[in-house]
């Protein structure tokens, strides 16, 4: 069964209000938190930059159902053993419902730290190498790591959970998303069209069986960003002001800065978020719009209201919307 869960914008909320918002909507029918690792917002106007893996552990002991990041890099601004230990100790806190969501990354947040920012190719040769010495210390034994990026002493994991904690990919291309079936235990991927998700779903279960894996029972997590309000203007006004960022149809990862994204928003218009994000006051057009990926296959919706009125959207998702999809 699909469940919906809180897409959790720490770049857009003030984290004390985000816990209180993921108990409000765990209380209405959402089912988990997908919590987003940002070092910066997109725009000024979103205006938090809480740290994740802080915000997490007090998230888990608010709230009983599954969480993780969607997504950390754990190639610039962490060592891939920093996410396996932050990992591990969240999986040994609350057993059986974290998990670890990873990506390339983008500059907004990863350059930071300052160096080169690489090319996609070589970002990925990182997040396969960086999957690699987190699913190293995984298992508990001494291991060390010599590779093309990341080097690593004789080291362990003392703490380890007692269920694995498992490593969900966040891919849209090809060649990511058959690695990822390959070597991953789950894909995370944003909303998109439907002709295009299946390309995905596709590739995903391609990397999946040449691994001997069964796709169809390795979890598949959607995240969703749609605008709701009491009127479609106001929805409309909310997109523009709050996520411009989701009206532009073009890579972002190479964008280093929030004043850059909202110099390009000024160009953004109310007809470049179709097909992009759902921006309606009606809950039936929601309720149809969720429904379409659940028939598509995803296992987990994790829904981001990009307005400021997140109370009033949750009990109203949880009283119109949630119950009535099939």
């Amino acid at each position: 069964m699909t469940t919906i869960g809180l897409s959790a914008a720490l770049e857009q909320f003030h984290p004390t209000d985000l816990i209180a918002h993921s108990k409000l909507a765990e209380a209405h029918g959402f089912h988990g938190v997908m919590a987003a690792d940002h070092f910066q917002p997109w725009v000024p106007q979103q205006g938090h930059n809480a740290f994740a893996y802080a915000w997490m552990g007090a998230l888990g002991a608010s709230t009983g159902h599954s969480f993780g990041p969607g997504v950390t890099c754990p190639s610039f601004r962490y060592h891939p053993s920093v996410i396996a230990h932050a990992a591990a100790t969240l999986g040994a806190m609350y057993p059986g419902r974290f998990w670890l969501g990873l990506g390339s990354g983008e500059a907004l947040n990863e350059n930071v730290v300052g160096g080169v920012w690489p090319e996609a190719l070589e970002r990925f040769e990182m997040l396969q190498e960086a999957v690699e010495i987190i699913q190293k210390l995984f298992s508990g034994k001494d291991v060390r790591h010599r590779g093309k990026h990341f080097q690593m002493n004789k080291v362990r994991m003392w703490t380890l959970p007692e269920q694995p904690v498992p490593i969900y990919v966040a891919a849209t291309g090809p060649q990511t998303l058959r690695w990822a079936g390959k070597v991953c235990d789950g894909l995370i991927t944003p909303g998109a069209s439907h002709e295009k998700l299946k390309g995905i779903l596709e590739n995903f279960a391609q990397g999946a069986r040449a691994a001997g894996k069964n796709p169809d029972t390795m979890p598949k997590l959607l995240q969703l960003h749609v605008s709701w309000a009491e009127s479609d203007a106001e929805a409309m006004q909310s997109a523009l002001s709050e996520w411009p960022n989701g009206g532009m149809n073009f890579p972002k990862q190479d964008v280093r800065s929030p004043d850059d994204f909202a110099a390009m928003a000024k160009l953004v218009r109310a007809e470049h978020f179709a097909g992009r994000v759902l921006i309606s006051a009606d809950l039936e057009q929601h309720r149809e719009h969720l429904q379409g990926f659940i028939d598509l296959g995803f296992d987990e919706i994790y829904v981001h209201n990009v307005g400021r009125n997140q109370e009033t959207w949750i009990k109203a998702y949880g009283e119109h919307v949630i119950p009535r999809l099939k």
